[in-house]
């Protein structure tokens, strides 16, 4: 997923360098998985492939498969979600940022994208830590979600809302990777798996 100044007007000039260091760093990765396997690939050696140090690296990325899963900071998504029309759905608003940032790195970045799914299929602590990722992202999420719907900030409805949703569109991703990661499929897939969620958690036999 990537960004520019102009889609996050209402991030500070911090939080923008904050994104270019670690666009620096995942592009480094990137360059590097390409020519040796991911487990051998040291903080050291990131550092010097993005030009940073290796405190730079650990400190944008305290777990290394952070990198491959991380693209818009959390900051970013927040404030795409803060965006959205008032008054629209919460499963539409999560649906659309989500989206959103998958078709511009599909876009701008599909190499990358595509071979992150190969490493989420073939690296069990790509898809441990996903998961992981995905669950502290919910939670920043509910938080917006609650100032848009009115509610405490812990309100339980609305952490359950947004966990569910996101561990769904998770899953769909992980499925995705597994099908053969076409890149025409992974957007249609995912609005599939919103129009799932709507009709709520029944699932009928096929007759």
């Amino acid at each position: 997923m990537s960004s520019t100044d102009d889609e996050a007007p209402r991030l500070t000039l911090r939080e923008r360098k904050k994104l270019r260091t670690r666009a620096a760093i995942r592009r480094a990765a990137y360059r590097l998985v390409g020519a040796r396997p991911w487990e051998t690939i040291t903080t050291e050696q990131l550092a010097a492939a993005a030009d940073v140090s290796p405190s730079t690296v650990t400190r944008y990325f305290p777990v290394k498969e952070d990198i491959l899963l991380t693209d818009d900071a959390d900051e970013l998504l927040e404030a795409r979600l803060l965006a959205r029309p008032a008054g629209e759905d919460p499963l539409d608003s999560l649906r659309a940022v989500v989206t959103d940032a998958v078709s511009a790195a599909l876009a701008e970045q599909r190499e990358q994208v595509l071979l992150r799914a190969r490493l989420l299929v073939e690296l069990p602590a790509v898809r441990a830590r996903l998961t992981e990722t995905t669950a502290e992202t919910a939670q920043r999420l509910a938080g917006v979600l609650a100032r848009r719907t009115g509610r405490d900030a812990d309100d339980l409805e609305v952490r359950v809302f947004t966990a569910a949703v996101l561990a769904a569109l998770r899953e769909a991703t992980v499925y995705w990777a597994e099908q053969g990661h076409d890149p025409e499929a992974l957007v249609p897939l995912l609005g599939r798996t919103v129009d799932a969620l709507r009709g709520g958690p029944a699932l009928r036999a096929r007759p």
